[in-house]
């Protein structure tokens, strides 16, 4: 039997893909690429936006229609989030959500004997623990996305990951501590930990992201840990100095920004001014050597004007970003924004869009430049093609370099010779 999984979404999605990938695998299933022909095409979803879920849904009826004698699974965050909406979407066979990741084989098999459609989303609730899901590779690279954290307790105005992903809760780090040591075992060479409000991983526990950042530096073959998305008030001067200290830490930070503008940040129920965060940024540039900053910016949000926007975009020009994610403002039913309604109008955020990802292109393009002729150290992550590397360096620049002896999984210094700006990418030599 054969199994394809297609994951919309975040670095947790393609974890969570990767955990039911293994728990096929073990049952004998060859998992495929989605592109191939399958047995079972699963679709694991994202909610953030209007956006995902439309891609959820032409996804679900593409395979169905292209596969019709083949069962169409679909899970994720959309389910969670609108279970009735997931359950009226009939080219789905079986339908799960997040929280039941780990029964995925179960409902298969139940399929297969009863032949008859399943929907079965059961909803987050107060008190839920973190659901083990341990995986022991990742995709056939070198660098792995390891779940640490799970739910976000914020309730920003916009946002329905709250409702999809249920409360805040932490893998234990006696757990973390085994996982990453099989993980290490198995050729990875890089972690990369990711959560859904990662800041708040160990909130209520006797533990933080600093306890898990040293368990993954102190496994023996793992040679970075990377951090995923953080929200800048959870990041303290404590957090800040405790991770300066960690030689095999990764100095580059995705810190959500949202918008530059103060009114638009408490429209949004952000906790921190731009103030606030323009302070964090310096502290950071401060504490580590080479650190790259990168974010994620909203245009349009109900009610932003044209003056809104403009102090939001000077903003980003004046914290130079070395990447920002541009997308504009999706209003999802059931979020506090909602009940506002939509005064910015399709074409206008589209505008914005542009002008905004234009800015922050233009500033990464010159951030690449500037590293001409820079010895840099890169984890080579995979073959690209033949004696063609890729990999990214400590604060993430994409590196690719010609090299005649494999070094997929090798770190080693490389000095950019130039950049490859349409790729988004720096072409190094190997340093002799």
């Amino acid at each position: 039997m054969k199994a394809a999984f297609y994951t919309l979404g975040c670095k947790v999605n393609q974890s969570e893909s990767e955990y039911m990938a293994e728990l096929l695998s073990k049952a004998g299933f060859e998992v495929v690429s989605p592109n191939e022909e399958a047995d079972y095409y699963i679709v694991n979803s994202c909610t953030v936006t209007a956006t995902a879920d439309q891609k959820t849904r032409q996804n679900i009826r593409k395979f169905k229609r292209r596969h019709p004698d083949s069962v169409v699974i679909l899970t994720g965050c959309m389910p969670q989030a609108f279970p009735q909406a997931a359950a009226e979407l009939e080219q789905a066979d079986i339908v799960f959500g997040n929280k039941n990741d780990g029964d995925i084989l179960d409902l298969i098999n139940k399929y297969n004997l009863e032949h008859s459609r399943i929907v079965n989303i059961e909803q987050h609730e107060t008190g839920d623990e973190f659901r083990q899901c341990s995986i022991t590779k990742f995709n056939e690279r070198v660098r792995a996305f390891v779940k640490i954290e799970d739910g976000c307790d914020r309730f920003c105005s916009y946002c329905i990951i709250p409702k999809s992903r249920g409360r805040v809760r932490s893998k234990k780090p006696e757990q973390l501590k085994e996982d990453i040591k099989v993980l290490a075992e198995n050729g990875i060479k890089e972690i990369v930990l990711v959560g859904i409000n990662l800041s708040a991983y160990g909130k209520g526990e006797d533990f933080n992201i600093v306890d898990a950042v040293k368990i993954c530096a102190e496994t023996e073959g793992i040679l970075r840990v990377r951090l995923g998305s953080l929200e800048p008030d959870h990041i303290t001067d404590e957090i800040i100095t405790e991770l300066a200290q960690i030689e095999k830490f990764c100095p580059q930070f995705h810190i959500s920004l949202q918008s530059g503008c103060d009114k638009t940040l408490k429209d949004m129920n952000r906790h921190y001014t731009a103030a606030e965060y323009c302070d964090l940024c310096n502290k950071l540039r401060n504490a580590f050597d080479d650190t790259s900053i990168t974010t994620d910016v909203m245009v349009g949000f109900n009610e932003e004007s044209d003056k809104d926007f403009n102090e939001s975009l000077n903003f980003v020009k004046k914290i130079r970003f070395e990447k920002v994610h541009v997308f504009p403002y999706s209003e999802r039913t059931g979020t506090a924004a909602s009940h506002k309604g939509d005064s910015v109008s399709k074409q206008e955020k589209e505008r914005r869009a542009s002008v905004m990802a234009e800015a922050a292109e233009k500033i990464r393009d010159e951030y690449f430049n500037s590293l001409i002729g820079k010895t840099v150290s890169v984890l080579f992550e995979n073959e690209t093609a033949p004696e063609t590397f890729r990999g990214y360096t400590k604060n993430y620049i994409p590196v690719e370099i010609k090299c005649g002896k494999n070094i997929k999984g090798l770190e080693v210094n490389c000095t950019i010779e130039s950049v490859d700006t349409a790729n988004d990418i720096c072409i190094a030599n190997l340093n002799s």
